[in-house]
């Protein structure tokens, strides 16, 4: 054996760790932490302001006004649409000098600070108060008058008034009462003795206060002489709780939360109660085991409640647990009878999304939303439920109903997908014939379309967009033509300083034949000839997906445009299951299997980008989501161990057996097993009797602990309330018992969107991803929050 030469073994080996140490360093990068702060979603809106009109209609009329905001300040308008102008609501230089001499203050007239501004349709005048002073304003009369001090409760919070404020219904012991507006001394009439907690009257059914008016869960009939109360019965429901950690003493909440399986569930009641009778009548409406109601009656449901003259009739919605059996009733509200008018059956589910049920003339005919063809269309119904004709056709989905013009007999709705060659997500208005004919295609720009419906006559305010081209808002006719310019939306501001918009992009799914849809983000210093690590945005659906179709700066949007910045490509887009836009093949598509589902094309789509992009590093690749996307994002590093390195999972549903009773069994699935059992009556005589139960188990994150290889990051708010923060302990618990690395945060005193602290859990992402994405684990970066981040 020859002797080791102990000098060369030294340099070797120094070599050796040199050339690692210098590979390192080229492979670490920096993340750009102070772009990402420069262009917030926040900070750049500032700079644009704001990018859609709220019209805020005027009762009886179709004028409207609004406010809007833009570099030059803060704006309002008052738009007369029969006389097809908008002009400035006041002269904001003339008001600023007046409140500045009421006040013996300056005003910053670009940025009036006027609290409670609206029009009051009693008095036809504007309304506003300033340092708790009341303000009236005339637009005829460019008059303002100061009033008396602001009243802390002008109308109380405990108070359901009737259509023509005669009337207040209230709450009192988890009791229905009411008595008279006009008279602050009047008699309190009592109409329930029977409610109880968790069985109660309250729109807090759970509240413990005692002998206070509180707010009823009671909507009026129009014409004053009845109102109707759907209630649950929750008190077999098992509880739930959360715990307070920072209140003085640490509080225990209690709430009532069925779980999927779960053999109490609540059961519904709807109630009709005759004000001058004081009597109450329960509607006739039991028919399946855990049924559910929702009640309705009018002229048309147009996701609220439109009034009509007659109290006798209601018109209640019924489904099964499994939610794939629907009944329309109509029910006497002087007897509770009910009768059917119709029924459908839609298997898996129904589409809950865009539910319709339109009630013409008090039931002469009804217009209903079916998925029966396998795409969301509209059908007409006579007063008997016959069907009398098909209102839409083709492979397009209808989605919200905007308006009813019984006049006309025409309908104006929303619909997705009917454009060849655009995107299917962008919303486009349309109007047909109660017979179907003379179909009309009123939004012709081929951008997403959010529409506004005037009170009176048939005029809408349409927002319009595209990720990456400006808004424009314009005010049009039942024919679809622009008869008011209102607002076009200037970028220049943003792109002077940098901004680029994301890009929209498509790919396929995994079956190689469906397009899946999406947009992507990009640093605005992006080098074409560089290789950036990839972060995928998600949400599984199937109510939404994780990408956005019109233009925006704020919260998803805005927090991707600003982690892109940090060095990333960041993308967002969908997979079979995840939309109800679409046909129901597509939004079906993850029915039994609500873990999994999203994960493939997730996959292929990153790596269809990779092949598409050389700037694309599929070797390094981040997968983020909130809620769903937390489930989403921490099942799709757990089943693709070797092709996702990083996953930030934020209130997370992990395990949808301890999650919401009817959105697990609705999207996954619910079995209902009937079985004959043996009872012994009273007078020790055997009886058979049916019994039903509900077995609903999901897959969960938890089966996976084992094949973690990456970066996880689980975070929760400890009182969540809706996705409990059992989901994520649990899913701890099984990591920690396989021997997994991972890292964990519980924000204290959050709830599900995590509130005030949303902005520092942004920044710690941003960290996070910086560290196992780039490289770059300085610990002296501080986290920069403005105050006034949302």
């Amino acid at each position: 054996m020859k002797n080791i030469d102990t000098k060369h073994l030294l340099l070797g080996t120094l070599t050796f760790i040199m050339s690692l140490f210098f590979c390192a360093s080229a492979l670490a990068q920096t993340a750009n932490f102070e772009q990402a702060e420069r262009f917030t979603g926040k900070k750049i809106q500032k700079i644009v302001g704001d990018l859609s009109v709220y019209p805020r209609w005027i009762e009886d009329s179709n004028d409207f006004w609004y406010t809007f905001d833009n570099p030059d300040g803060k704006n309002w308008y008052y738009v007369e649409t029969n006389r097809k102008r908008q002009r400035d609501l006041f002269d904001r230089n003339e008001l600023a000098a007046e409140l500045s001499e009421t006040f013996n203050r300056p005003f910053n007239a670009l940025d009036l600070d006027l609290k409670g501004f609206d029009y009051d349709d009693d008095k036809g005048l504007f309304t506003f108060h300033v340092d708790s002073i009341n303000f009236t304003y005339t637009i005829d009369g460019n008059e303002l008058v100061k009033g008396d001090s602001l009243e802390e409760e002008e109308r109380e919070q405990w108070a359901s008034y009737s259509p023509d404020s005669t009337y207040i219904a209230f709450a009192k012991n988890h009791n229905l009462y009411y008595m008279r507006s006009d008279d602050p001394d009047s008699v309190e009439h009592q109409l329930t003795e029977d409610g109880e907690r968790w069985f109660s009257y309250q729109a807090d059914a759970g509240d413990t206060t005692s002998n206070e008016r509180l707010r009823p869960n009671a909507r009026w009939f129009d014409n004053e002489e009845k109102l109707w109360v759907s209630r649950t019965d929750n008190r077999d429901v098992e509880e739930l709780w959360v715990i307070d950690y920072l209140a003085k003493r640490p509080e225990l909440e209690t709430y009532k939360y069925a779980m999927p399986g779960d053999e109490e569930i609540g059961i519904q009641h709807i109630e009709v109660f005759d004000i001058e009778d004081k009597t109450k009548v329960r509607l006739h409406t039991d028919k399946w085991e855990d049924q559910s109601l929702r009640a309705n009656y009018g002229r048309v449901q147009t996701g609220d409640y439109r009034p009509n003259a007659s109290s006798d009739h209601l018109y209640v919605y019924r489904m099964n647990r499994t939610s794939d059996k629907v009944d329309i009733l109509r029910a006497n509200t002087n007897t509770g009878e009910t009768e059917v008018i119709f029924s459908e059956t839609s298997e898996p589910y129904f589409n809950w999304s865009y539910q319709y049920l339109g009630i013409i003339n008090d039931g002469e005919e009804y217009i209903w939303w079916s998925e029966r063809t396998g795409w969301g269309q509209l059908y007409r119904y006579d007063s008997e439920g016959n069907l009398k004709n098909r209102i839409t056709n083709g492979n397009f989905v209808v989605g919200n109903v905007v308006k009813i013009d019984t006049t006309a007999q025409t309908i104006f709705f929303e619909g997705y997908g009917r454009e060849e060659g655009q995107n299917p997500y962008y919303a486009n208005l349309y109007s047909v014939k109660f017979d179907g004919s003379n179909f009309r295609h009123l939004t012709p720009e081929d951008a997403d379309h959010n529409i506004y419906d005037s009170e009176e006559g048939n005029y809408f305010v349409d927002n319009f967009s595209t990720v990456d081209t400006a808004p424009r808002s314009v005010v049009r006719d039942e024919d679809g033509e622009i008869i008011i310019d209102l607002q076009s939306v200037d970028l220049n501001p943003a792109k002077e300083i940098g901004w680029t918009a994301p890009e929209e992009f498509k790919v396929k799914a995994a079956d190689g034949a469906t397009d899946i849809y999406g947009v992507m983000w990009k640093p605005f210093d992006f080098d074409s000839t560089k290789s950036y690590p990839i972060i995928s945005y998600v949400y599984p659906g199937p109510q939404t997906e994780p990408f956005p179709t019109s233009f925006s700066f704020r919260g998803s949007s805005g927090n991707n445009q600003a982690m892109a910045q940090l060095g990333f490509v960041v993308v967002a887009f969908g997979n079979r299951g995840g939309s109800p836009m679409r046909s129901r093949y597509y939004h079906t598509y993850g029915y039994g299997d609500l873990r999994d589902y999203p994960l493939a094309d997730n996959k292929y789509g990153i790596e269809q980008l990779g092949t598409r992009h050389s700037f694309i590093d599929v070797s390094r690749v981040g997968i983020t989501g909130h809620s769903g996307g937390g489930f989403m994002s921490t099942a799709a590093l757990l089943s693709y161990p070797d092709f996702y390195d990083v996953a930030v999972s934020s209130a997370g549903n992990h395990d949808n057996n301890v999650y919401n009773r009817w959105w697990s069994e609705t999207h996954n699935g619910v079995e209902e097993i009937k079985k004959t059992v043996t009872e012994m009556t009273e007078d020790s005589t055997e009886v058979e009797k049916e019994e039903i139960t509900f077995d609903a188990p999901i897959e969960k994150n938890a089966d996976l602990a084992a094949n973690l290889k990456g970066h996880l990051l689980l975070v929760h708010g400890n009182i969540d309330s809706n996705v409990h923060p059992a989901n994520t302990i649990r899913l701890a618990d099984a990591l920690i018992k396989e021997g997994k690395r991972f890292d964990m945060m519980i924000l204290p005193g959050k709830r599900h969107g995590f509130g005030s602290y949303q902005p520092y859990f942004y920044r710690m992402m941003w960290h996070y991803f910086a560290e196992h994405l780039l490289g770059d684990y300085r610990t002296n970066v501080e986290f920069n929050i403005p105050e006034d981040e949302d």
